[in-house]
């Protein structure tokens, strides 16, 4: 079974166009996008890790929680999962593999490695420990008996470092050391986005979505795969913010309009339980 998701999970990557890979953050909400006709799903650390009341990118969820969240994900769904696996919990090449190995007894088909420390005060990796990470990975993601597509992240966007020539650097480091996926969250502007598809072309490149951007015209710019993020988690709270704080607030309760009908979300799964 996990063969054949990870067989579908490359052909997703290798046939021509882009593809939307969303990210639930719980069983019921990957049960609502398998049923929305999705093709594959990602996990959120940030989603999980609100879940739980913590912040993201802290430290604050160990490798087993986040590896049990990502089971609960992927026996809750028929399709392939991969998964945010942060800094592979660990600075050493060594701890990256494991958590590869550990991603895979857990069903996933994919996940991703970032340089990222998560240390406020030295925040990204030095160059030559990121790509041994990487290259520790992608040697653990190769022994396994099926194809498990491995993510490489570059983070300096997304921790205040503006420096794109640096990002593509680290872009085409992890490519030759045999990343799957390329990935640099935080990327904002066509030129930045066509940058890097063109510094690892021909593998394949995720791009975080942002509001400026459509699926097509991701699409012409050559991205293969548009991930999420925490997005639709915080769509989610925003809603119950927003109602909690009015009740506090007005003593009033006209966020309850705009709620799902409970017959609509009942129904959805009283669906996917039958299928």
């Amino acid at each position: 079974m996990i063969a054949d998701k990870a067989i579908d999970f490359r052909a997703l990557h290798e046939r021509s166009g882009v593809f939307v890979i969303p990210n639930p953050w719980d069983a019921g909400t990957a049960k609502m996008l398998e049923l929305l006709g999705y093709e594959a799903l990602a996990t959120t650390s940030a989603g999980f890790a609100f879940s739980l009341g913590r912040p993201d990118a802290a430290g604050a969820v160990s490798r087993e929680e986040a590896l049990n969240h990502a089971r609960t994900i992927v026996e809750s769904t028929v399709l392939p999962v991969s998964a945010d696996l942060e800094n592979g919990f660990g600075d050493n090449p060594e701890d990256c593999a494991e958590t590869i190995r550990l991603a895979a007894a857990a069903g996933l088909v994919g996940g991703s490695i970032e340089d990222a420390t998560g240390r406020v005060d030295n925040p990204i990796y030095p160059m030559e420990l990121a790509v041994a990470r990487v290259k520790a990975a992608v040697a653990a993601a190769r022994a396994l008996p099926f194809p498990f597509m491995l993510t490489a992240r570059a983070e300096n966007l997304m921790h205040g470092r503006p420096d794109l020539p640096d990002t593509l650097a680290r872009l085409e480091a992890f490519a030759e050391a045999g990343a799957d996926v390329l990935y640099a969250p935080g990327l904002t502007t066509r030129d930045q986005i066509s940058a890097v598809v063109r510094a690892v072309a021909p593998k394949p490149v995720n791009v975080l979505a942002a509001a400026n951007f459509t699926v097509a015209e991701l699409s012409e710019l050559g991205v293969k795969r548009i991930s999420i993020g925490s997005a639709l988690a915080r769509a989610a709270y925003g809603a119950f913010l927003g109602g909690a704080r009015e009740m506090a607030g007005n003593g009033t309760f006209a966020f309850a309009a705009k709620a799902v009908p409970f017959g609509e979300i009942n129904e959805m799964f009283r669906f996917a339980r039958r299928q």
